[in-house]
């Protein structure tokens, strides 16, 4: 599994974070996705399938590789 995250479609809406901090974060400033880690270790995978669901911009897209 492969994250990307498209910051210009970002809405800082937060829920990425809220899902899977070990995998997101959000700019203190703006409050836009921060990719923590591209390839997440297996325990990470299913919630941050779960943040790329519920990303009401669809910011995220998850690669399976």
């Amino acid at each position: 599994m492969r994250i990307t995250v498209n910051r210009s479609r970002c809405i800082a809406a937060g829920q990425c974070v809220l899902k899977s901090p070990h995998v997101f974060d959000q700019d203190e400033q703006d409050g836009i996705v921060i990719l923590l880690t591209e390839k997440p270790t297996p325990e990470f995978e299913a919630s941050a399938r779960l943040a790329a669901r519920v990303c009401p911009s669809e910011a995220i897209t998850v690669h399976d590789e």
